[in-house]
């Protein structure tokens, strides 16, 4: 039951941060479906931080995990926004085009490197064992990973930014009505760069979150496994609202979570139901929960919709 939760709050970590991410993204009117690209990139920039500072102090490795993830996360969403905002090219294409490009670009890079250090090493694999350590801090038989509470701290953040803050009303604002927004003074352009940037940050910090879950190496050849559009699917269903995509995220992180423990489980394992039937467990609940509760989400009016001041 510990493993169950544990392994439910870390994954729901990342589903949070990620889904905030597309959040501040949509919410300032652009639709990043890039974000497991960004997962990628944010967890390759992560892995490497934590190869690279491997015996360096702990509080020094967690912080500069986070820091590049985020700025790895952050200079890969520049793409969506450049095409996005300033080309208003299709942005559901572009979002398509940044995941398979990352996955390819990361592998290439990850494979360079190995063969730069080992000539006979050709995996995209990069490994950060002894690192992970300053990531996990044991509770009794419960491991708590400092992730968890930077999950904690960006929904709380989230929140206060986007209702309680001036630039969190205008930023939504842009979402809903880019035309009325600017009438008033607000540049739709800058709002909606920085929810971009945003989302890129939260996303790469999401990245190196997954794949140091559970395991302390990661083939980049697998991408995140669909952790993005599993992301997406929690915003929808968390309704675009910080507290709702929380929810939302623990619901899906569980039946993620199910697909690494319920051999632990004798119920469970007596049912004698194939591993891959729980390994698709989160997204076959995606698909059903939005099927039921797509036709009430309220998404941003102007979402998707590139802006032209002309259009007012």
């Amino acid at each position: 039951m510990i493993l169950l939760i544990q392994y439910t709050l870390i994954f729901a970590s990342v589903l949070t941060l990620v889904a905030l991410g597309g959040c501040f993204s949509e919410h300032s009117g652009v639709i990043n479906l890039g974000l497991e690209g960004t997962m990628v990139m944010g967890a390759l920039g992560g892995a490497l931080t934590l190869k690279a500072l491997t015996g360096a102090p702990y509080i020094v490795i967690v912080l500069a995990a986070i820091l590049v993830s985020a700025l790895s996360g952050l200079l890969y969403t520049v793409l969506l926004g450049v095409a996005s905002i300033h080309f208003k090219a299709d942005q559901t294409l572009v979002g398509t085009a940044m995941n398979i490009l990352a996955t390819a670009a990361a592998t290439v890079m990850v494979k360079a490197i190995n063969m730069a250090e080992n000539p006979d090493n050709v995996s995209a694999t990069i490994q950060y064992v002894n690192s992970k350590r300053a990531l996990i801090v044991r509770i009794g038989n419960f491991e708590f990973n400092w992730f968890m509470l930077v999950a904690v701290i960006a929904l709380i953040c989230s929140y206060v930014l986007l209702y309680k803050t001036r630039f969190g009303l205008r930023l939504m604002a842009c979402g809903e009505n880019p035309q009325a927004a600017d009438s008033v003074g607000i540049n739709v352009f800058k709002m909606r760069w920085a929810g971009v940037l945003i989302s890129g940050i939260l996303g790469g910090i999401g990245g190196i979150v997954y794949i140091t879950a559970g395991v302390s190496e990661w083939k980049f050849e697998t991408g995140v496994a669909g952790f993005g559009f599993l992301a997406l699917a929690v915003m929808i269903f968390g309704q675009w609202k910080p507290t709702n995509i929380g929810l939302a995220a623990l619901l899906f992180g569980f039946f993620r979570a199910l697909s690494n423990v319920y051999s632990g489980f004798p119920f469970l394992a007596a049912l004698k139901i194939p591993g891959t039937i729980y390994n698709m467990m989160p997204y076959i609940i995606s698909l059903i929960v939005l099927a039921f509760t797509s036709k009430n989400s309220r998404a941003p009016k102007a979402e998707g919709i590139p802006y032209d001041k002309s259009t007012r």
